[in-house]
């Protein structure tokens, strides 16, 4: 189960990040959503149908929670492709309600984490998840997937505590896909480790988001040279 006050304070932060997002979706026009994303080979509109496809489909881990039954999240990586490309094609108009009501929905079956749950832990592409983090776990797509519109809006703008939702995803990440062994320090406080943990690697969160999930390092300081980190 979910402390109730905790899930409260989680779906608020959800809610305020959807909206920031949603309100980027609206001043961008249908030139502007077929644009390059930050996402290699997406669009923006790629970016935002993620996001619509991700918020019905992250549903099925908040079943796996309360039920205890394993859920699969799409048939295949090709279906979860297809997907995604069909949202994208939609009209401006068509797309922006698919997100905004996905978004909804999900928040809206969010409420049956406050019960008792019946396993500890979900699985997300082979990534292990606390099921008490999966409110936590959309936030941090959605202030990811922001970030990829490449707009006028920054992660500064993201509530702190979402900041940290996002680096953790992130970092979730690079341990599943083998990155090179770091120990990574915010100068918020946070500290992650990656395999052995070698080479000490320090930026802010926005920083670490910037670089651990689309490679750019520009304010990234390490004891040694910067690597390489997988593509996700």
């Amino acid at each position: 189960m979910i402390n109730t006050a905790r899930l409260h304070s989680d779906l608020s932060r959800l809610s305020r990040e959807t909206a920031m997002m949603s309100a980027t979706i609206e001043t961008l026009s249908t030139d502007e959503l077929a644009a390059a994303s930050l996402c290699e080979g997406w669009s923006r509109a790629h970016v935002i149908a993620h996001l619509a496809s991700n918020g019905r489909t992250l549903v099925k881990l908040i079943d796996w929670a309360t039920t205890g039954e394993p859920q699969q999240l799409y048939a295949s990586r090709e279906a979860r492709d297809a997907e995604i490309d069909q949202l994208a094609a939609l009209p401006r108009e068509e797309l922006v309600k698919a997100f905004n009501e996905a978004a909804a929905f999900f928040a809206e079956q969010c409420e049956r984490l406050s019960g008792d749950l019946a396993v500890e832990e979900v699985d997300l592409h082979s990534k292990v998840i606390p099921a008490t983090s999966i409110v936590a776990l959309r936030i941090s797509e959605v202030v990811i997937h922001h970030h990829d519109l490449d707009t006028a809006w920054t992660i500064e703008e993201a509530d702190p505590d979402s900041q940290e939702n996002a680096v953790e995803a992130a970092v979730r990440t690079m341990r599943a896909k083998n990155a090179p062994g770091m120990t990574i320090n915010s100068e918020e406080g946070d500290e992650w480790i990656i395999g052995d943990g070698a080479l000490k690697v320090r930026s802010d969160r926005e920083g670490l988001i910037e670089w651990l999930a689309r490679g750019q390092a520009r304010h990234i300081e390490a004891d040694g040279p910067i690597p390489e980190l997988p593509v996700w």
